[in-house]
């Protein structure tokens, strides 16, 4: 029987673990190409050999999305498979259409079908949009489980802007490690909080090969999730963070709906800085769609070394690259901090923005004044080091989840903003993870 011509559409993270989970040894299925969109750079390369199997021996091309409908019809596609994340529900079925009008079939893969059982006890903490606060939440959760006296391995969701080949699996434990697998920034914004407090943190492209590492120095395994996706691994306590700041959005993007539903428990994160009535919108919701749900009021207070510094001057605000793009963020962290302590004017970057950093803003252009902490690869860096240098401004409050000032060259006086995960109500977190000591 012919094998059925498939495009999986993706973002290189959910793409590649759809097809090694389930298409990589499916003879009733023949991947023809991948699509890239999100992630800059993406398209023109190779899934490799030594990833996609026997199947494939000349690897898979991974290709624009702008050529899906080329694609469809030159390769005569009989399926197409959507598999990334954070995008809105009405913007998934346009892609449906699309891809029904040109031909092909429209489909999505079930949570089960991808989920990889694991040996060893596993929590997942997931989200249902970008930005919503799921570093702070894994950590604390690391800190909990530690502190039972548990060996703790955390794996991230992927992000493989490298080489893919070399970046089957990789483990962090050091500062030296981001060296080793040349991180981008996004990648040391997840990795790097993780050493810092003496954690191992895995991640790469084959998260069965990944989990077979993971499981051997760890008593639990902690999945810790990307943009709103899915867990990878079947979690024996799935916690998911919800933003009251966006009320709506988590009964209106994919999959972050999915995982509303799928929770053990929900936490309720930025309660300190969201408006009364978008916290009980979301109540609401919770109490609708999930009433079984345990949930949890949380906040994530900043904080600054010398908060005075910033009183009264004309600040440059940068945040988390992907909270304020597809995560469609109007603030984060740096922005909350300035207007806390007295910051006398936010400085608009955009007239001083050249290169990949200019593309950003015309690809998202509700970022507005902010500036995008964007540095997936080398060129992005230098050109995010320019739009700093040539913003006129007395200080650089920086709001990402690093010390943005390790990984660029940064000579205008900055601030660094942090904030970690402060739980207001009970039962904690503390106390959902007692059934693991």
């Amino acid at each position: 029987m012919a094998r059925r011509k498939t495009v999986i559409m993706g973002a290189a993270g959910r793409d590649f673990h759809n097809f090694n989970t389930f298409f990589r040894n499916n003879e009733q299925y023949e991947v023809v190409a991948f699509t890239a969109t999100q992630i800059p750079d993406i398209e023109g390369r190779v899934y490799p050999p030594e990833l996609s199997g026997k199947l494939y021996p000349e690897g898979i091309p991974i290709k624009a999305e702008e050529d899906l409908k080329r694609i469809i019809e030159t390769e005569k596609v009989t399926d197409v498979f959507f598999s990334y994340s954070d995008v809105q529900h009405k913007y998934v079925m346009h892609k449906a259409s699309q891809v029904i009008a040109w031909g092909a079939n429209f489909s999505l893969l079930g949570a089960e079908a991808t989920m990889i059982k694991s040996d060893k006890p596993v929590v997942s903490i997931c989200a249902t949009r970008t930005g919503c606060g799921k570093s702070q939440t894994t950590r604390r959760v690391v800190q909990i489980l530690k502190g039972m006296g548990k060996k703790v391995a955390s794996i991230r969701h992927p992000m493989p802007y490298g080489d893919l080949a070399k970046q089957k699996v990789q483990r962090f434990a050091a500062m030296e490690d981001l060296l080793k697998h040349e991180c981008t920034i996004e990648e040391m914004e997840e990795y790097e909080p993780h050493i810092a407090m003496n954690s191992v943190i895995y991640a790469g492209v084959d998260y069965e090969a990944i989990l077979k590492e993971a499981e051997k120095e760890a008593d639990i395994i902690l999945w810790d999730g990307g943009n709103n996706d899915l867990p990878f691994y079947k979690a024996d306590l799935e916690i998911v963070v919800v933003d009251p700041h966006r009320p709506g959005h988590e009964l209106s993007y994919y999959p972050g709906e999915s995982n509303l539903l799928r929770a053990d428990a929900l936490v309720i994160n930025k309660i300190d800085t969201a408006d009364p009535g978008n916290v009980d919108i979301l109540r609401d919701n919770i109490k609708e769609h999930n009433p079984e749900a345990v949930v949890i009021d949380a906040a994530s207070p900043v904080s600054v070394d010398d908060p005075e510094v910033i009183k009264g001057k004309k600040v440059l605000i940068i945040e988390d690259g992907p909270t304020l793009t597809h995560g469609e963020m109007k603030y984060g962290a740096g922005t909350i901090a300035a207007e806390k302590y007295g910051a006398l004017e936010f400085v608009d970057p955009r007239p001083y923005v050249s290169g990949t950093i200019a593309e950003t803003y015309q690809k998202y252009p509700y970022i507005g004044t902010l500036l995008p902490a964007m540095g997936y690869g080398e060129q992005q860096m230098k050109d995010l080091e320019k739009v700093i240098d040539d913003t006129e401004c007395d200080l650089v409050v920086i709001g990402t989840p690093i010390d943005l000032a390790r990984h660029i060259t940064i000579k205008k006086p900055h601030v660094r903003v942090t904030y970690e995960l402060d739980e207001k109500t009970k039962p904690d977190l503390k106390e959902l993870l007692k059934k693991f000591s």
